[in-house]
């Protein structure tokens, strides 16, 4: 029994597959499905821009479908910038719009067969880095550096250690949160279709719309959500 369940593990596919390599300064560098999934989903985003850009251009007084979802995207993702970062909302929202579209994007692209680029922590700690860096930007730019070093020892100097480590953990922990409910899923499914895979006919299109659909959506907004918030925090001067 026991070799029957390893030989069934050894047919689950993760969908993390070399596709072609390359030799760069004497190493073989892979191009992966994870890249592969990242390409399409920015050629989706730049494709729905570019297309966005033309229905704006050209808009009717009588806006039609695609119009109509440009603008409900737009006022959604302003709302939400606004609601959380008041008078900083200005200078960020296409940033937040931006990395919100494509976490989006990339944590349902499971739906569609793809294997979601967000399972990767390369791609979730790229995204944490530059949330750090926005963050730390900023953080220069209105509390300038008396002001920075004033909270790093607050309330004690002694204290100064413990908030350098709490600041570096910031994009650690925003990336791994993200890439471990992502990748979650991605496992569960190829067990699902892995170890029964014989009964596994319609049914798991539920769990689908759960792991891709309502938890990489609740993802998104708590990515960026934390992001905005630390921002705010971060252009706040006492």
């Amino acid at each position: 029994m026991g070799e029957g369940i390893l030989l069934s593990a050894a047919d689950i596919d993760f969908m993390v597959h070399g596709v072609f390599s390359y030799e760069l300064f004497g190493q073989t560098v892979w191009i992966t499905t994870t890249h592969v999934c990242v390409l399409i989903v920015m050629l989706v985003i730049i494709g729905f821009c570019i297309a966005a850009n033309r229905a704006v251009k050209h808009a009717d007084e009588v806006p039609g479908t695609f119009q109509n979802i440009v603008e409900l995207v737009v006022e959604m993702l302003d709302n939400m910038v606004g609601g959380v970062m008041g008078k900083f909302a200005v200078g960020f929202r296409n940033y937040i719009g931006t990395i919100f579209i494509f976490i989006l994007l990339s944590n349902i692209s499971g739906l569609f067969g793809l294997r979601p680029p967000t399972a990767d922590y390369g791609v979730t700690f790229a995204l944490g880095i530059m949330t750090f860096a926005t963050i730390h930007f900023n953080k220069f730019k209105h509390q300038k550096v008396k002001g920075v070093i004033r909270g790093l020892c607050d309330p004690w100097p002694i204290w100064a250690p413990i908030n350098v480590i709490g600041d570096v953990a910031v994009p650690i922990s925003l990336s791994l949160r993200l890439f471990a409910n992502i990748l979650s899923g991605v496992v569960m499914m190829a067990l699902v279709y892995g170890l029964l895979s014989k009964i596994a006919i319609v049914w798991p299109a539920a769990l689908h719309v759960y792991f891709d659909l309502f938890s990489g959506a609740i993802q998104t907004y708590v990515f960026c959500m934390l992001t905005m918030t630390y921002i705010t925090d971060a252009c706040t001067t006492d």
